[in-house]
């Protein structure tokens, strides 16, 4: 059998020499990225705990690791101090004291608050902008450079002055603490801890894995493509020549938590719009009603698509029937297609109103 010790001296000096803490950053830092970017952990919501553990402390850590890599002690009270200690002396032991662990802490939270936003914002003006892999690349290349600084200024100085977070001896009070209580009193304490934690982690577990699911709904719309290139809901082609098409962008949002297979049925209409007059407590109300004398299906076509997945398909449209104020109808159905698709069949349409002339009448 292999002896562990041998195989840790396999490794280089200098991961061997890396201190605890910075070699957990490291490691927090590739455990997100590995759950940003893997195929299939990416889907799950390990990413949420890791991520906020390592946005909101690891990068503001490792910069003040590299800004203060001496130990630090809490400034000495008056009990501390020695009864000959002049006043010289009692101010060179404050200084040498550099900041403790809870300063440290609280450092980290906030510089990490302010590090991220400034990474955000230079990426803003750099071509790739803010987004997921950008984002998770700067501030990893920044917490890996931060994190290699602050090794090589710990190194550079005495053993007994670097930095060092007393673990051991956390562990060791842990123990002590929860397995050897002073009273009974203390004992049930513990024990009361130890459940409330439990409770805590639990909840904050069941909260993360099984999110409440908000409203569910799908959605079509069509979209026109500017001189810009841009997708935009404005400008769409209402003039139509029979026998000659236009391109129009049609979309398609999932937002039902849940894998769908949708089917877009597209149909041209005749219709008749009728008023009618309804007499009620406030005198006579006229309403227009639309009638569809005659309708064909023009196209349909189907995708697969995941919850917060949209879906952009180019659609050739090339109405048949000449007339004024046509109407085009996109029907969406998610799953099942009736036998006669109507906009009563559904409750996700799109419509536009077109003129069609015939290709003959300009001749």
């Amino acid at each position: 059998m292999v002896d562990r010790r041998s195989l840790w001296l396999l490794l280089p000096r200098p991961v061997r020499a890396l201190p605890a803490d910075l070699a957990f950053a490291i490691a927090l830092t590739v455990l997100v990225n590995v759950a940003v970017f893997a195929p299939l952990i990416r889907d799950t919501p390990l990413r949420v705990p890791l991520g906020l553990a390592f946005v909101l402390f690891v990068p503001g850590y490792v910069f003040v690791a590299a800004l203060f890599p001496e130990a630090g002690e809490s400034p000495p009270t008056d009990s501390g101090l020695e009864e000959n200690d002049d006043a010289d002396s009692r101010w060179d032991r404050a200084m040498r004291s550099g900041i403790d662990g809870i300063e440290r802490v609280a450092l980290s939270f906030g510089l990490s608050i302010a590090i991220v936003p400034l990474l955000g914002l230079v990426l803003n003006f750099t071509p790739w902008g803010i987004r997921l892999v950008p984002i998770m690349v700067t501030v990893s290349g920044f917490t890996l450079v931060a994190t290699a600084v602050a090794a090589v200024r710990r190194w550079q100085l005495p053993e007994e002055d670097q930095f060092q977070v007393p673990y051991r001896d956390w562990l060791e009070a842990g123990r002590a603490e929860l397995f050897e209580p002073a009273s009974r009193a203390d004992a049930a304490l513990n024990v009361l801890l130890v459940l409330s934690v439990l409770l805590a982690v639990s909840t904050v577990t069941y909260a993360v894995v099984v999110p409440p699911q908000g409203e569910q709904f799908s959605a079509v719309y069509i979209l026109t493509e500017d001189d810009d290139g841009e997708l935009v809901a404005d400008g769409y082609p209402t003039e139509f020549v029979r026998g000659e098409s236009k391109e129009i962008v049609v979309g398609v949002d999932n937002h039902e938590h849940r894998p769908v297979n949708y089917t877009v049925v597209v149909l041209e209409q005749d219709v008749d719009v009728v008023e009618n007059e309804t007499v009620g407590e406030n005198g006579t109300v006229v309403e227009n009603e639309t009638i569809v004398t005659e309708q064909r299906e023009l196209d349909r076509f189907q995708t697969r698509l995941a919850h917060n997945e949209t879906w952009h398909y180019t659609q050739d449209l090339e109405p048949t029937m000449t007339g004024e104020n046509n109407r085009i109808v996109w029907l969406l159905y998610p799953d099942d297609v009736p036998a006669t698709p109507s906009m009563e069949s559904t409750e996700y349409h799109v419509h536009l109103w077109v003129n069609v002339s015939d290709s003959s009448a300009g001749q």
